[in-house]
């Protein structure tokens, strides 16, 4: 009779898994490509980027911790863009609003945003993260990407690094990747 249940609990636990959503798939793996939509219309394509070490926050335009990112990741790519860096923002709307040109354009005006800023939406930026519609969103959401296309660290999600966030983290993540000679370099450690 044990025997019996205990195929049925796999079973179980296994669509209980399922109905959770898969996890993003591990850190590093290679960046999709992504379509950046300017607010003047233009489209860059993120592999135009490869060479560089990229960061891409993906975010709400009305939240305040967002747009600190933002202005942190301004300062980054002012500091560092010479030496290979590329900052990008990708604005999708939150529930109930919208993320089109003409705000982000405000956005970037308001902020003296230095960097690519375009705006997507909510499926596209869910399928670049790989986020299942039954996880939780974060924002700002953070991937930074080696100068071979890899994705190297995530924020956001179950295993998404948080400290991807705070500029000191995201400062010497960028440097060490701007540093390595090889893409193979590991991301700092997590603190805890």
């Amino acid at each position: 009779m044990m025997m019996q249940k205990l195929p049925a609990t796999v079973l179980l636990l296994a669509f209980a898994a399922f109905a959770l959503g898969a996890p993003p798939s591990p850190v590093p793996r290679k960046s999709p490509e992504f379509t950046i939509i300017e607010p003047s219309g233009k489209q860059i394509l993120l592999s135009s980027f490869k060479g560089k070490v990229v960061a891409i926050e993906f975010f709400f335009i009305r939240s305040p911790k967002c747009l600190n990112l933002a202005t942190t990741m301004n300062k980054l790519n002012a500091e560092f863009g010479a030496r290979g860096f590329q900052a990008v923002a990708i604005a999708f709307p939150a529930p109930g609003s919208d993320a089109n040109g003409p705000l982000v354009g405000q956005v970037v005006d308001y902020l003296k945003l230095g960097y690519p800023v375009g705006y997507a939406n909510k499926d596209r930026v869910d399928q670049y993260l790989e986020r299942s519609e039954m996880e939780t969103l974060r924002i700002p959401q953070v991937v930074v990407i080696d100068r071979e296309g890899i994705i190297r660290a995530q924020s956001g999600g179950r295993d998404g690094n948080e400290q991807l966030e705070q500029e000191n983290y995201l400062r010497a993540l960028i440097e060490g990747l701007l540093n390595s000679s090889s893409s193979a370099s590991a991301p700092p450690r997590r603190q805890r």
